[in-house]
């Protein structure tokens, strides 16, 4: 199959084209070429912006037909219309990488299936923003424009940056998991949280490119160990064979209201329950859940500690 990937250097495009390239599928990139490869054989790239609508749907016409596109960077309703007036008829498939943020918080029942309502708060822009791209897209698929489907993650990692935590990113937190200082966890830290390796999640998304069982569905790729923010941490200090780690609950609310900025993904999101149902990913798309939290946190560690990447520069003032 020739497949086109929207993005394709980010942390889970890397891992689709690797195993696309494994497979022996002609794999080419679409991006603006300013991010670094981990790939052993960087694809072909067509560079450009898709932000620049008519320079990408030109850019489109003239490099397709293709057999599958995956969409890795629709983030904007305008992004997406874009890619539909540009492929419309040249290609026979498009898959959509959304989120499991999509979602009405919190969730009237748990796992939550494919199903649940999708109403995310307007004050939380990325969700909302792709809870409209889905609905672009299966408007599409219903017009026959292309076959549509949606894949939605929830947090995945993996070698190439470093671990979440209340507040999001910064390689400070596993610098002070690893030397034993206070970390600052939301709430009591007892809402559950769900985190999947990006090799696992990469798979089911290479399986679902062509695969006809998956035209016109939508489907969770999420981690299956369901733990307390608490025992997240805890197992990450484990596996980096830190101290236990001290961990500082502050409401949620409070922190929101001293920390708007750095706060609101929290406030939006990990202060409510994610737990997911995979099972029409399982039967369609062949996920599986192969690699245990505490195996992806050594190997990230490892990946960061061999480049020299671990430094706390980044710790913020508030701490």
């Amino acid at each position: 199959m020739k497949i086109l990937i929207i993005g394709g250097t980010g942390l889970l495009s890397t891992a689709i084209t690797r195993v696309l390239q494994e497979r022996g599928q002609e794999v080419i990139h679409y991006n603006r070429g300013r991010a670094d490869s981990q790939l052993a054989e960087t694809p072909q790239t067509i560079l450009g912006d898709r932000k620049e609508y008519s320079a990408f749907e030109a850019q489109m016409a003239a490099a397709g037909p293709f057999d599958c596109v995956i969409d890795m960077i629709g983030f904007l309703p305008g992004e997406v219309e874009s890619a539909v007036r540009a492929l419309r008829g040249r290609t026979g498939h498009f898959i959509f990488c959304s989120t499991v943020d999509v979602y009405t918080k919190p969730a009237a029942r748990y796992p939550l299936t494919e199903e649940a309502a999708r109403q995310p708060r307007s004050s939380f822009p990325y969700a909302y923003a792709k809870a409209e791209c889905e609905r672009i897209l299966e408007a599409a698929h219903s017009r026959g424009d292309f076959p549509v489907t949606i894949i939605r993650p929830a947090y995945t990692y993996g070698e190439g940056r470093g671990l979440l935590h209340t507040f999001r990113g910064g390689m400070y937190y596993l610098q002070r998991i690893r030397a034993g200082r206070p970390v600052i966890v939301h709430g009591d830290g007892t809402s559950l949280w769900g985190s999947c390796h990006r090799d696992d999640v990469g798979v089911t998304f290479a399986n679902a490119a062509g695969n006809r069982h998956s035209f016109g569905k939508s489907y969770h790729v999420t981690g299956e160990e369901w733990l307390t923010w608490n025992q997240y941490h805890e197992q990450v200090a484990a596996a980096m064979g830190a101290p236990e780690p001290q961990l500082v609950h502050i409401p949620t609310d409070t922190l929101y209201n001293a920390l708007p900025v750095e706060a609101e993904w929290l406030r939006e999101n990990f202060q409510h329950n994610n737990i997911f149902d995979n099972a029409a990913a399982a039967a369609d798309l062949g996920f599986r859940y192969t690699i245990d939290w505490q195996t992806g946190v050594r190997r990230v560690v490892d990946w960061l500690d061999a480049r020299g990447q671990m430094d706390a520069a980044d710790e913020p003032a508030f701490y």
